[in-house]
């Protein structure tokens, strides 16, 4: 769903700094203009700054959006599958770049084990696009509550790091197309 426009906000509102990963409170009235929306969340440029603004909060831009999660076509019977995951994880965004952490080459390493009273734990490590990106706890949050929504996932943990530090050359040929970068 791609909303852009500015919109004066509705009621006060919740929203993080970007890239400093603050959270703050944005007062009913503040004019937004809303730049980006993938993965069910809002980027804004309001007061000056950048803000990330999640799908609980799209009534407050006067919106009605539900959290945008890959589990609705994902929820079939049987185990989970890695490629549940991988898929899941293709809807959690950047609020600066418009492609998927996956694209981004941000997804490190991603297990998946039983655990042994019934259902699974997953682990992933990522990075970030910048060692400095205070944004890190706030897309590594979303990571981690979308791979919850699966069905068979009990436990998630998604760990930021910064070895190997990332570079250009990780983002996927999908993701470097949506870039522009060839």
């Amino acid at each position: 769903m791609e909303q852009t426009g500015s919109r004066g906000l509705k009621r006060d509102c919740t929203a993080v700094q970007i890239p400093a990963g603050t959270t703050v409170t944005l007062p009913v009235g503040t004019e937004a203009h809303i730049l980006q929306t993938l993965g069910g969340n809002f980027t804004v440029h309001a007061l000056g700054g950048l803000y990330r603004i999640t799908a609980q909060d799209a009534d407050a831009l006067g919106l009605e959006m539900s959290v945008e999660t890959a589990t609705t076509s994902l929820a079939a019977a049987g185990p989970v599958s890695e490629e549940q995951i991988w898929t899941v994880l293709k809807t959690c965004y950047d609020p600066e770049i418009p492609v998927n952490i996956v694209d981004l080459g941000l997804i490190y390493d991603l297990v998946v084990e039983p655990i042994p009273a019934g259902g699974n734990r997953v682990q992933v490590k990522m990075t970030l696009t910048a060692p400095g990106c205070g944004m890190g706890p706030a897309i590594a949050g979303d990571a981690q509550q979308k791979i919850l929504t699966l069905d068979g996932i009990d436990e998630a943990s998604v760990e930021v790091v910064w070895d190997p530090p990332w570079h250009q050359s990780m983002i996927t040929a999908e993701g470097r197309k949506v870039l522009g970068l060839g």
